[in-house]
């Protein structure tokens, strides 16, 4: 259909494609998932069981005897049901304020639209990782800002983690993410087992969220984290992101009175292996 003089579309690429690339630059969950593209509004998926695939004598299926035959190994799925949801928001910026305002009135109001589409789907996928029934959870050892200073071990609670998948069958040093809230961020790389032991911790590269490793793990920082814990995840395995209609945004102008701003996702999250997923609770006092 073609473009009216009013309609957003025609009026250049620049600001589309700006508000895209900021809104993404700020969705930081994302990159945890395994994002896939989808056509239907409901999306069935599997759960799959962790237990390691045993049938036979001694060391699991070792010692088969000569012309018997294969022992059976049977592995479980559990079929999970989820719909999709839209994330939007607009909001509308008078010709008056347009013109005549002392900063660019557009441009903020671009940002803080794209900002609360972020953190939308930001905040679904991470409380449908700590939601789900079937992940691992465990309390610290002791709050990670501990009145007591000997007591505070966040390095150990975050290696319990690893340990626990690993018990799974699932490798977190692979492509293992550490989600922290920002509080809980400064209380991990305050604690004295990261500042005096150089091989807990690796060089700090900063991109779309990602501030540096400990134990393995590229760590997120996040409002959308939960204030008192701490996700640990497998990236690209545990949780996938089914995307129905990527990122859009119109700025639709009507010459003379406003120009309406918005912008919206469609999309749901699926824990596809829940157990590797563990998440640390009681990180705060």
């Amino acid at each position: 259909m073609a473009d009216a003089v009013e309609q957003a579309d025609i009026r250049g690429i620049n600001v589309t494609s700006s508000v895209k690339g900021f809104v993404l630059e700020k969705m930081k969950m994302k990159q945890v998932c395994l994002v896939e593209k989808s056509s239907n509004w409901r999306e069935d998926y599997y759960q799959e069981t962790s237990d390691q695939l045993t049938g036979g004598t001694e060391h699991n299926i070792q010692g088969v005897p000569r012309l018997a035959e294969f022992p059976y190994l049977e592995p479980t799925w559990t079929l999970q049901n989820s719909w999709h949801a839209k994330h939007a928001g607009m909001s509308v910026v008078s010709y008056e304020d347009e013109i005549s305002n002392a900063f660019d009135t557009i441009r903020r109001t671009v940002i803080r639209v794209g900002n609360a589409i972020a953190y939308s789907v930001d905040r679904t996928i991470y409380s449908t990782i700590t939601s789900d029934a079937n992940v691992n959870t465990a309390a610290a050892a002791a709050n990670w800002d501990d009145a007591v200073v000997a007591d505070r071990d966040p390095i150990g609670d975050l290696l319990r983690g690893i340990e626990e998948m690993a018990i799974d069958n699932y490798d977190f040093l692979e492509n293992g993410y550490i989600l922290v809230s920002p509080t809980d961020y400064a209380h991990l790389m305050m604690n004295s087992k990261v500042i005096n032991n150089p091989s807990f911790k690796t060089a700090d590269v900063v991109s779309n969220g990602v501030v540096g490793q400990v134990v393995g793990g590229k760590i997120i920082v996040s409002n959308a984290v939960d204030a008192d814990e701490c996700a640990m995840v497998v990236g690209n395995m545990a949780v996938t992101y089914k995307e129905l209609d990527a990122l859009k945004v119109s700025i639709e102008a009507h010459p003379g009175i406003k120009k309406v701003i918005s912008a919206w996702e469609i999309g749901v999250v699926q824990i596809v292996h829940p157990e590797a997923i563990h998440i640390i609770t009681n990180t705060q006092a």
